[in-house]
């Protein structure tokens, strides 16, 4: 006899299996520096950091993780911050596919509404805000970083800090300068600040 999992224990098996596959992909020797892997605890810890969002970290960002690596990371605080279901959900609407009863109890749950009705649209609205807020502080951003670092590192540092303080993810990549150093070289720095905030 198969039993049917809640929409609870979905949300928490697919978060699971996101964090899984961030580990695997941060333990991959092309996500680290060095070319050798980091170890399984702390690509665990880190997936698991990045998708709760919760900013804590083993091993600096920046001098421990290559491109690659920075990328996963980035995903993992996407996919916390705005939900794998929600994430999922867009994707379907962009495909034109038919969102069933089941998704749609997926979607209350995940976004935690009293109503089923026009969580579809409210979905759509959470992600299409959330790309606009976090394209605009990630030009923001480049107005400080281009100059200071150069065109490709200044977009991307750009987009890295805008999408982890929208997610209040709390990560960074400012360890090139001292290693869990942060954002404090900016501690003065009034449009820095005010985009993070």
């Amino acid at each position: 006899m198969t039993r049917r999992l809640s929409r609870v224990q979905t949300i928490a098996l697919g978060f699971l299996l996101i964090i899984a596959a961030g580990t695997i992909l941060l333990l991959l020797p092309a996500a680290s520096r060095n070319g050798e892997s980091v170890g399984f605890l702390n690509a665990l810890f880190t997936a698991t950091s990045s998708t709760c969002v919760t900013g804590l970290v083993t091993v600096d960002t920046y001098t421990n993780w290559t491109l690659f690596g920075q990328i996963v990371i980035l995903l993992l605080i996407q996919v916390g911050g705005l939900g794998f279901i929600s994430i999922g959900v867009f994707f379907a609407i962009f495909l034109k596919r038919r969102i069933g009863l089941k998704e749609r109890n997926l979607i209350q749950e995940s976004v935690n509404t009293l109503q089923i009705g026009g969580t579809v649209r409210l979905v759509r609205k959470i992600v299409c805000y959330s790309i606009v807020i976090e394209g605009t502080g990630a030009l923001l951003l480049m107005i400080r970083f281009i100059p200071e670092f150069g065109w490709a590192k200044g977009i991307w540092y750009g987009i890295f800090h805008s999408v982890s303080a929208f997610c209040n993810a709390g990560f960074d990549l400012m360890g090139q300068f001292e290693p869990y150093g942060s954002l404090t070289r900016y501690y003065d720095d009034m449009l820095v600040n005010v985009v993070i905030m």
